[in-house]
């Protein structure tokens, strides 16, 4: 059940009738009941937020969604919003986040600056809020999205690009229109996910004309939005996407697999419920190598099933150094 923090956070935000925090609160209850074993009470939970949502957009730009109807001359159903914009349950932290100083900085930064929008407004700035992530897979890009999402109190979508294009083909550019007036009508934090499905070099030697058309659409929008939303941009390969993209970007930030000092915090706080006498981590991390975050925590619950499963839950070196070798072989 919702602990007395959260019920107070939950009547709070009623009375103060700030409905980002209400069900973002209301979201976190979500996510305890399912790490409880709870999943229909957490299921049924995120489906009244997420019902909460959809009413919520068809109420207020039903005006604009209706003409752009009849020029699209295609049915915008409310179940197109849901099918392209999926509500992510965000539990992650900043402080959960390991990543290197320079990255680390960036994202700080973002927040920092969201948090004191209105100040930078006295003096006619704005936040960083339109976001570039790049980086090999598994490297933290979404957990970021997730981080930024539960620090900043707002709700996280996430839009995949390649389920767009492959489901609408021909139609993608009125669903795009959709999605940015979804970003204007309700404050949150937008995942583009695997951006380079749509932000493609439009000279590529793979163009295809409804892609191009497409891009310019995105281009467009991107750049007339000025809502309050964050809009995050994540891609494994930056080399593909059309040089016209990266100046729209308040800021790129890059990801890379972990290295000795962010491997060893990791490990840390992956095993941090295994007694660690003993272990020398720093040694241990030297034997990561072309790991990502997501693959290097694969290597440790597998290190930690075996432990507990045959050694009465008793964690060694040399059995960890085995199982992030092996993990790097696979």
């Amino acid at each position: 059940m919702a602990t007395a923090d959260q019920i107070k956070a939950l009547v709070k935000s009623f009375v103060d009738k700030d409905e980002n925090r209400f069900f973002t609160t209301a979201l976190q209850v979500a996510d305890k009941e399912e790490r409880l074993g709870h999943n229909k009470v957490a299921s049924d939970i995120r489906k009244l937020v997420q019902t909460r949502d959809i009413a919520h957009l068809s109420t207020k730009r039903n005006t604009k969604f209706q003409s752009l109807k009849k020029s699209a001359h295609i049915s915008l159903a409310e179940s197109d919003i849901e099918e392209l914009l999926h509500l992510t349950p965000t539990s992650a932290r900043f402080s959960d986040l390991v990543l290197d100083e320079e990255c680390r900085g960036h994202i700080e930064r973002a927040l920092v600056e969201y948090r004191q929008k209105d100040q930078l407004a006295k003096f006619g700035l704005l936040p960083k809020r339109k976001l570039l992530l790049t980086g090999p897979p598994g490297t933290g890009k979404t957990m970021t999205a997730k981080a930024l999402a539960t620090e900043l109190h707002l709700p996280l979508y996430t839009l995949q690009f390649d389920g767009l294009i492959s489901r609408y083909l021909g139609e993608t550019a009125a669903k795009l229109r959709m999605v940015f007036d979804h970003i204007n009508s309700s404050k949150a934090v937008y995942l583009f996910d695997e951006f380079d499905a749509i932000g493609a070099k439009r000279n590529g030697s793979n163009d295809v004309g409804e892609i191009r058309r497409v891009l310019n659409s995105f281009l467009q929008f991107f750049e007339e939005d000025s809502s309050e939303s964050l809009i995050i941009c994540a891609t494994n390969h930056p080399e593909l996407l059309d040089p016209a993209l990266f100046r729209r970007f308040d800021d790129t930030v890059e990801f890379s697999y972990p290295g000795v000092e962010e491997a060893e915090a990791f490990i840390k706080t992956r095993l941090f419920l295994f007694e660690s006498e003993g272990i020398n981590f720093k040694k241990v991390s030297e034997s990561v190598k072309n790991l990502s975050y997501a693959e290097l925590g694969q290597a440790c619950d597998d290190c930690a099933r075996d432990s507990v499963l045959n050694y009465d839950g008793k964690l060694t070196q040399t059995r960890l150094i085995n199982s992030i070798r092996h993990r790097s072989k696979m």
